[in-house]
């Protein structure tokens, strides 16, 4: 199993780079497979998430998308898959960050009975309080 950093995945879907595109395609497409997958951790998805809204405005609809793409791909092992899934339910109504909503799970999945905050939009969610 091999490793996927961020800018390797925002080449593959985004395309902006032709040259490292189409090395990060046939990375993808050739080299992970479901008996070998490519491995995306937890970080790794929520600097997507950061990067595919702050670098190229993608709207929350077409994020949401790709993560569930992601999710759902046969040769792609995702760290915590589950609160991946959960967090992606989260950001899809709206009011938190992705990371936000993948914090207040992966803690929740620790043992904590809920994750103090100051972030109003976290706050939002059932994982979350203000102190």
């Amino acid at each position: 199993m091999i490793g996927l950093d961020t800018n390797v995945l925002v080449r593959y879907l985004v395309e902006d780079d032709p040259e490292q595109a189409a090395k990060a395609a046939k990375l993808i497409e050739k080299r992970c497979t479901e008996d070998d997958p490519g491995f995306v951790n937890r970080i790794v998805l929520c600097e997507l998430v950061w990067v595919l809204e702050s670098a190229y405005g993608y709207a929350r609809a077409t994020i949401a998308a790709t993560i569930e793409s992601l999710l759902r791909t046969a040769e792609l092992e995702i760290d915590a898959a589950e609160a991946a899934w959960s967090a992606l339910t989260a950001y899809r109504t709206g009011g938190a960050d992705f990371s936000d909503a993948l914090v207040g799970r992966l803690n929740r999945g620790a043992g904590c009975s809920a994750t103090a905050t100051f972030d109003k939009g976290a706050a939002k969610l059932d994982d979350f309080f203000t102190p």
